[in-house]
């Protein structure tokens, strides 16, 4: 079934199609992160998290939910061929804010080749947000929000994104100085089996972050907010905020007016967020 541009140019707010160069790819990234939130909501009210491209596009594009890396990035990934890009998808560790062992292959993003340079590129990235960059040691990029970030190559874990900037765009992981890891990753081939295994681990292991924690966020214009169970942060150009929401119907607003997801009362309720009364 062919990809639907026209709907998912929409979604994301884009008027025409851009070309497939360098700065095409930069501007549906942008676009699709400005537009789409990054959550895992549907893990928590235990709903399977399907990674095929039409109960990606469905649930994205159609009904206008968020989602996380498997779900963003093979929606993006699928707009990008069918914009004329070369594409793979990559498997990635993520480092922020970790200490002790390599954890395992939990995070996607795509590898793009361009007039024969290779590009990394990622519009599922839930913790930050980096631009597209050209896949070569030292390259560096910087970010709307000030952040600047720089790939390395990493003799046990092929290829490192570093980043060094403002703690509160980012979720609250890895909020120290200088350059921080963000994620490793090897270029060998991923399948579509393997994007399934990391997938259902990631969203059914007792051990992963996104089925203990509630976890949304949204790239800004200059910045970068975050809702992380009732914890809230944001900070766009100089202006910054945080708090700890205490009223579902304020995480309810929230959610809606800041992230564009519309949850019920009912499935508000279903997160255990909040008390409950006579609890």
């Amino acid at each position: 079934m062919p990809f639907d541009l026209s709907a998912y140019f929409e979604r994301i707010g884009l008027k025409e199609s851009p070309p497939a160069t360098a700065e095409g790819l930069a501007q549906v990234q942008r676009a699709h992160r400005l537009a789409i939130p990054f959550e895992n909501l549907d893990v928590i009210l235990g709903r399977g998290i399907a990674i095929d491209s039409a109960s990606v596009f469905a649930k994205l594009v159609t009904a206008r939910r968020g989602g996380y890396c498997f779900e963003q990035n093979r929606l993006f990934e699928d707009a990008l061929e069918a914009l004329g890009f070369v594409t793979r998808p990559l498997l990635a560790r993520v480092w922020l804010g970790l200490e002790g062992p390599p954890p395992g292959k939990t995070h996607t993003l795509v590898l793009v080749t361009i007039d024969g340079q290779n590009w990394i590129a990622d519009a599922g990235f839930g913790g930050s947000y980096c631009p597209p960059m050209p896949l070569a040691d030292g390259e560096t990029a910087l970010a709307p929000d000030g952040a600047q970030f720089r790939l390395m190559r990493d003799p046990l874990h092929g290829w490192m994104l570093e980043r060094d900037g403002p703690p509160a765009t980012t979720d609250g992981r890895g909020a120290g100085e200088g350059w921080m890891p963000q994620f490793s990753f090897l270029l060998d081939p991923v399948f579509t089996a393997d994007l399934v295994l990391s997938n259902y681990w990631t969203s059914n292991a007792p051990e992963s972050r996104f089925k203990q924690l509630r976890i949304v966020s949204s790239v800004l214009p200059h910045g970068f907010a975050s809702l992380t169970d009732r914890r809230y942060r944001r900070r766009n150009g100089e202006q910054e905020a945080s708090g700890e929401i205490d009223d579902p119907r304020v995480y309810r607003m929230r959610l809606s007016l800041l992230f564009g997801i519309d949850l019920s009362v009912e499935e508000i309720a279903q997160l255990g967020l909040f008390q409950t009364e006579g609890a």
